[in-house]
């Protein structure tokens, strides 16, 4: 709610502005979905999917789910209307989860991000990762760290988490409850447990980036390589593997540090150049980043920065001859631009002047008898000791517009 909400409205504007100087484009999808787009997309095994995704039926008996994120979505919209690629998107979106709610984190929490499709030159991975890099700048943020890993493809990723398994099975007594269980399911998700008997067992694994092809490496190599000449620190993360399965290649977290505890994720994503197959369309290589409204503001709150100045009106009409007056004149000067309020239901000079400086407004625009009958205004400050000045309506609007001045 005002004034928090405007805060909102300055961030998604500095994010539309940085994403259209990159080539995105503002893209909308539906809220909920057919249940398969994340399913396949996210993954069967994943958490989100098995575990906090909001599925439903409709009346039509068509199975559906709350977007848990805003890759698959995306990616659902370019198979289903084929736009010439390369296409690069970003949205700001609702996403819903059952979690505990925590700080930052809710089950209804808001994303911006974008989505690039049609390339998989790693150059591309630089320009993404830079973008939401300088957003986080412009928001003011200082304080926070980039990592960068890589997955790897079809072609080499296997070998790893064949290898990885082997490891695991070696000491699966020594992990966490949970994955002592589900390790087989998807090896991978045990390097992201945050748990301190997972982290043991895999510091002694098998790195991944040890396994990547020669291909893998060149791109890896060249991203890095990107990074570094658009003045970026990303540090190497072999347990940045992500959350869903749709990932290959390069992945990536930035990470805030003035926020406490495990979760001081601010942004993330990766190369995902199976997704689009995975829903049904042709091949087409993307990468993509989300990031999390809520955190974000978090972390600027912990910096002590975006602090966002409140909207106040230029002006305050205060009319006690009826509101006619005030109403023609509020329209008129809204029509060359500015920001004036005035005070409605026939109010006292006194109640209105208290509004007036309540809504924090520079000048007030006093209507009375006398100003009524001479087709006049008199204007006083509210903010300073200049001195009140009457002038004509007509004299004023011109004023107005020449220098947007009112004394």
């Amino acid at each position: 709610m005002p004034p928090q909400s405007h805060r909102w409205e300055v961030l998604l504007a500095t994010f539309a502005s940085l994403a259209g100087r990159f080539g995105f484009s503002m893209v909308h999808t539906p809220l909920f979905e057919d249940v398969r787009v994340f399913h396949r997309g996210i993954g069967e095994a994943s958490e989100v999917v098995g575990k906090e995704m909001y599925e439903f039926t409709d009346r039509g008996g068509r199975q559906l789910a709350l977007r848990p994120e805003g890759t698959a979505s995306i990616v659902r919209a370019f198979v289903q209307h084929r736009p010439a690629t390369p296409w690069r998107a970003w949205y700001a979106t609702p996403s819903f989860r059952y979690e505990r709610p925590q700080a930052g984190r809710f089950r209804q929490h808001h994303q911006v991000g974008v989505e690039a499709l049609g390339s998989p030159d790693p150059d591309v991975d630089v320009e993404v990762i830079v973008l939401a890099q300088r957003f986080f700048e412009a928001l003011g943020l200082t304080n926070f760290t980039l990592n960068v890993n890589s997955m790897g493809d079809a072609a080499c990723r296997p070998q790893y988490v064949a290898a990885l398994l082997g490891h695991l099975e070696a000491r699966q007594d020594e992990l966490c409850e949970e994955h002592k269980l589900r390790y087989r399911i998807n090896p991978l998700r045990v390097l992201d447990c945050k748990r301190p008997e997972c982290r043991s067992v895999t510091d002694d694994g098998p790195v991944i980036t040890d396994s990547l092809c020669l291909e893998c490496t060149e791109h890896h190599d060249r991203v890095l390589r990107g990074l570094h000449a658009a003045g970026l620190s990303p540090s190497a993360n072999p347990r940045l593997v992500r959350g869903f399965d749709y990932y290959t290649r390069t992945t990536f977290e930035f990470a805030s540090q003035s926020l406490e505890g495990a979760q001081n994720a601010i942004g993330g994503g990766g190369r995902y150049d199976g997704l689009a197959e995975l829903l049904g369309g042709p091949p087409t290589p993307g990468i993509g980043f989300g990031i999390g409204i809520e955190r974000v503001l978090l972390a600027c709150d912990a910096e002590g920065a975006f602090a966002v100045a409140p909207i106040v009106p230029e002006a305050f009409v205060v009319d006690v001859t009826g509101g006619e007056i005030a109403r023609d004149l509020v329209g008129k000067l809204r029509d060359l631009g500015l920001h004036v309020e005035r005070a409605y239901d026939a109010r006292s000079m006194k109640s209105q002047f208290k509004q007036a400086d309540k809504s924090g407004a520079p000048v007030a625009i006093l209507i009375g008898p006398d100003e009524m009958s001479s087709g006049s205004v008199t204007i006083r400050a509210l903010r300073d000791d200049r001195e009140q000045m009457t002038i004509a309506i007509d004299e004023l609007l011109a004023r107005v517009q020449q220098t947007g001045e009112f004394l």
